[in-house]
Formats: C-alpha cells, sequence, structure tokens
C-alpha cells in the first residue's frame, strides 16, 4: 500500500454508493483463510521490495486459487509490486523472486530507479490514463497487449513505450497516484466488468466527473502536451 493505493478501494467504495450500489470491502491479510473465487474483483497494490518478500510465500499458497477466481470472471487490479508479482519471475541482482506465472512476463531491476508523472493513451478508453510512477523493475511483456502507449513518463522499461498489461480480466500497471481518482473511465470500467460478472450486462448511470476530469486533463496537458 504505497503511494495511497489504498485510495483506490475509496473511490470504487464512492462511486459505488453514490449510485445505490452495495459493495463490501476485504482485506486479506497473511494467512487469513478466503475462498477468491467468491469476490467480483481482487486488489493488489504496491509494496517495496522488503514487502514483496515478506508476502511472496503467502501468495503463492494461493495460486491456483487465483487462477480459479480468474477463470471464473473475477477482475483483477494489480499495481507496481502486485503487477510485477503477475508474471514469473522479478530478478534483483543476485536474488529472484518467483511470481505467479499467471502471464509469461517477468521483471528485472534496473540500475535506477523511473520516476515520474505518467501519460497514456489506451484502445481502452478515448481518454487519457494519467498517474504517477516510482518503480526500479523493468518488466518486459512480450506479445501481450499493454494497457497504454506512453506519452509522457517511462513506463515498463523506458524502452518499447509501453506501460502495464491488459490480459484477459486482468490489469496490471505501475501507476500510483492513487490510480483511480484521476481515471473515472477506467475505475468505471473495473465496476462495469464485476457487475456484469455478478448480475450479468448491468447499465452503469454517469456521475458528475467535473472535478475528477479536471484533474485528468491538468496531468495530461502539464506533461503529455508540453513534449
Amino acid at each position: 500500500d504505497l503511494y495511497g493505493d489504498k485510495g483506490n478501494m475509496m473511490v470504487l467504495q464512492k462511486r459505488c454508493e453514490e449510485r445505490g450500489i452495495s459493495i463490501t470491502i476485504d482485506t486479506l491479510s497473511i494467512g487469513d483463510q478466503r475462498d477468491l473465487r467468491a469476490y467480483d474483483l481482487l486488489f493488489l497494490g504496491g509494496g517495496a521490495d522488503k514487502e514483496q518478500m515478506m508476502l511472496i510465500d503467502d501468495l503463492l499458497s494461493r495460486r491456483e486459487n487465483i487462477r480459479e477466481a480468474m477463470e471464473q470472471g473475477t477482475f483483477v487490479l494489480l499495481i507496481c509490486g502486485g503487477y510485477q508479482l503477475l508474471g514469473n519471475y522479478y530478478k534483483m541482482g543476485d536474488e529472484t523472486i518467483e511470481g505467479l506465472g499467471v502471464v509469461n512476463i517477468h521483471t528485472e531491476r534496473g540500475d535506477s530507479r523511473l520516476i515520474s508523472n505518467i501519460v497514456l493513451q489506451s484502445d481502452l478508453f478515448p481518454l487519457p490514463i494519467v498517474g504517477f510512477e516510482n518503480h526500479g523493475g523493468r518488466t518486459f511483456i512480450e506479445d501481450y497487449q499493454s494497457l497504454g502507449k506512453v506519452l509522457s513518463g517511462h513506463g515498463n522499461n523506458d524502452k518499447d513505450k509501453g506501460e502495464g498489461i491488459v490480459y484477459k480480466n486482468v490489469i496490471g500497471t505501475y501507476l500510483h497516484g492513487p490510480l483511480l481518482p484521476k481515471n473515472p473511465h477506467l475505475c468505471d470500467y473495473l465496476l462495469q466488468t464485476a457487475l456484469n460478472r455478478r448480475f450479468g450486462k448491468v447499465d452503469l448511470p454517469e456521475l458528475d466527473d467535473k472535478d475528477e476530469l479536471a484533474a485528468n486533463h491538468y496531468i495530461v496537458k502539464r506533461f503529455a502536451q508540453s513534449e
């Protein structure tokens, strides 16, 4: 839970409440017993390398349950450390952390940290996605679809101009900030997918997003349009 990532859950809850939608958010700690197939949305936020080492054994013990949840339509949002652990491994010098291996991607620690406000143009939305990145890892997603093309910032590895990954009902990304307050279109995409899983096709009422969109437009104008 680095960089205010817990705020993403606060925004999901608020946008549900404003529409009269009941939402239950559970916190899963190391050793807690839960069947993840019961959930419509799973979220794993960022953490430093030390926290990843503390978490990984517990996470790996849930690997098959996570796979089963995904196969049954649970949406999975992974940010920074959570995104890195989605793949096969995270190589940190002489030490390697085994990942979930849900997709055939991997991460290697670079010589410096990639720190920047970041703007993406995604095929999922006409509106850009904005956030803040601060990561030492370089993630290589090979032939998978990225969340978006980097208009300003570094992205997955500072080389291929892609950021994040979209794979079935999974989104992985390095965007903190937190991510969802400045990207209501992405937040509603998660909610729409989760609601459709639970109830079938659901119409999601629109909200007044002028403040959220103003924040999004400010970041785009300041960083992407100035380059």
